[in-house]
């Protein structure tokens, strides 16, 4: 006991600079509130039914889409994510509303615990059209300072001036060495797996 309370704890890294997005001229733009990110973080373990499946989101997504060079980059940060909007988890098939204060809960242990928001606050997602086709992405998400590679399907609209491009796909938390958070010993848990999907808006 008295080794471990005159233990100096390791410090918390560095917090991760804001990353560059590289555009030229004749990209559309993704304006912050326009766009929507959905992730559906569902429970796991023997007591899941004493837990709740969670819908976190975020409006305030940043970056660009050339079409031209069939690529794009944006980011978001993840102290801007929202925590169980009631219309976005009906959205999701939920029926339940956590009360405020489990909402609160849910929040700490996601952002201090899991994703150690302070020290890594950004998603960034760069990514490129696969040859020939339009309806599937190559994309590197970087998330807590590692970064994993996705195919994704997605629709792509174009009406001159604007862009939609909507779509969704599956990660793992520990496709970015993130442990999912669980108590009890494990029999209630976070699923690594999360569902997420996407509407972009770009325009010029």
């Amino acid at each position: 006991m008295a080794i471990s309370a005159c233990t100096t704890p390791p410090s918390p890294p560095a917090a991760q600079p804001e990353p560059a997005l590289q555009a030229n001229l004749a990209a559309h733009r993704i304006i912050a509130g326009e766009s929507l990110v959905t992730i559906t973080v569902r429970r796991s373990g023997p007591l899941a039914r004493m837990g709740h499946d969670h819908v976190v989101a975020t409006r305030q997504v940043e970056g660009f889409v050339d079409l031209a060079q069939g690529r794009t980059e944006l980011r978001f940060r993840l102290d801007q994510l929202t925590v169980d909007e009631a219309a976005l988890r009906k959205d999701a098939g939920l029926e339940t509303q956590p009360s405020a204060d489990a909402i609160e809960g849910t929040r700490h242990n996601m952002f201090i615990k899991v994703l150690q928001a302070e020290a890594y606050p950004w998603l960034v997602v760069r990514a490129v059209l696969e040859p020939g086709a339009r309806d599937l992405l190559r994309a590197q998400v970087t998330l807590h300072g590692v970064t994993h590679e996705y195919q994704v399907p997605l629709q792509l609209k174009e009406d001159g001036a604007k862009v939609l491009a909507t779509g969704a796909f599956t990660a793992k938390q520990s496709d970015f060495g993130i442990k999912p958070f669980a108590v009890f010993g494990g029999a209630l848990s976070v699923k690594d797996e999360l569902e997420l999907k996407f509407a972009i808006s770009a325009r010029r």
